[in-house]
């Protein structure tokens, strides 16, 4: 049985090196995109600090559409270049908002949400959808985030066969 761990480190980048070799414990001998997703979703739910969302949403057309998730009900259908997940989704980049008041055409899933960040999940050129993180403190997000979800997400495509997401 897998028991996640808290990270020891207090540095950002030490405790996303100790997080993503747990996902990649996590990720060992099992390909199915669906269950990888699920499992980076609630580890990262439950062991990053100050989070009240992570997940998935997966491009359907030109619509992204919720996959797995930890945190509250969600939007289940998110036009591309509507938000914080479909401007980074049509973009293709990720985006860290400090205040998610401030970004334009921001879509309130949880009125208690404060930050964002999301990331393409892009396999080669093809974009595949986004992960998105949500928490109450303003300015959680930052460079070592995005280097570390970065470095989650090219595991979840090593580690998982995710053709069976998309038709």
């Amino acid at each position: 049985m897998f028991v996640a761990q808290r990270p020891s480190d207090s540095s950002k980048p030490a405790a996303y090196r100790e997080l993503n070799a747990q996902l990649a414990g996590l990720f060992e001998g099992e390909r199915d995109g669906l269950a990888n997703c699920a499992n980076l979703a609630a580890l990262f739910y439950e062991l990053l600090p100050d989070l009240n969302w992570a997940g998935f949403y997966f491009l359907r057309g030109q619509e992204l559409v919720l996959g797995p998730f930890q945190g509250r009900v969600a939007c289940v259908r998110i036009a591309l270049g509507r938000g914080v997940c479909g401007t980074a989704a049509r973009e293709r980049r990720t985006i860290v908002v400090p205040d998610v008041h401030a970004f334009p055409g921001h879509i309130a899933c949880d009125a208690r949400s404060c930050s964002e960040i999301v990331l393409p999940l892009l396999d080669g050129e093809k974009l595949l959808g986004v992960l998105d993180l949500d928490s109450p403190c303003g300015g959680r997000f930052d460079q070592d985030d995005a280097d570390g979800l970065a470095t989650a997400l090219q595991l979840l495509l090593k580690h998982s066969d995710l053709s069976r997401l998309w038709g």
